[in-house]
């Protein structure tokens, strides 16, 4: 028996094949994808629907929170955060510091999500500003209030900072608040990627039902 027969592969079909004859003619349906089959890791609302079309439905219904991380190391998070921003369906990403980031987390998510690009926390808060939104850092510093009994805005900028030193001093000066995460095991914190879905769902579960 080879090796192959003893493990072997699986390989399960992502998304749908090729549409039945005869096809919709809605606008938003892409005429490639019903013809070769659409094998994206969309929603089945979403199946066959051109990329344009997707994010214009989006953004008919996107929430009112926006997600910020501070990038000065090209950090590992940032796929991980638009991610989840393009699952609880945020306003935008923030991207503070270097402009590039790896996008392999993402899984291609950011072709949905839109994100913004700031060069400097003084360009965030400016922008916060102009847009009355206030900023609410999520880091377990000292002074830090939990996030489990906020009462978050309903417009707000969720703020995260590196993987290991948190949020910069600059960055953490500039918040309305900040919230920590409450954690009951051994380590000190977690990462951004995930404490960015604790914080969006924090926001879902007050607000989503509102709009």
């Amino acid at each position: 028996m080879t090796s192959d027969d003893t493990y072997p592969q699986h390989n399960p079909t992502v998304g749908v094949g090729p549409h039945p004859e005869p096809w919709p003619t809605a606008e938003h349906y892409d005429q490639e994808l019903l013809a070769e089959g659409d094998r994206r890791n969309v929603v089945d609302e979403y199946r066959y629907w051109s990329m344009d079309a997707i994010v214009a439905d989006l953004d008919s219904k996107r929430h009112k929170f926006h997600v910020a991380i501070e990038n000065w190391q090209h950090d590992l998070n940032i796929g991980t955060i638009v991610r989840n921003a393009n699952a609880f369906l945020a306003a935008e990403v923030h991207i503070v510091g270097k402009k590039r980031w790896n996008r392999r987390g993402a899984m291609v998510t950011d072709r949905y999500q839109h994100v913004r690009h700031h060069p400097t926390v003084e360009d965030l808060i400016g922008w916060a500003a102009d847009s009355q939104i206030p900023v609410i850092g999520i880091d377990n510093l000292p002074g830090s209030k939990s996030i489990a009994d906020a009462s978050l805005p309903q417009e707000c900028i969720f703020v995260f900072g590196q993987e290991g030193p948190g949020l910069s001093d600059q960055m953490r000066d500039a918040c309305s608040e900040l919230r920590f995460i409450p954690q009951f095991g051994s380590t000190r914190s977690i990462n951004a990627g995930v404490a960015s879905g604790i914080a969006m769902y924090a926001w879902i579960t007050q607000h989503a039902a509102d709009q």
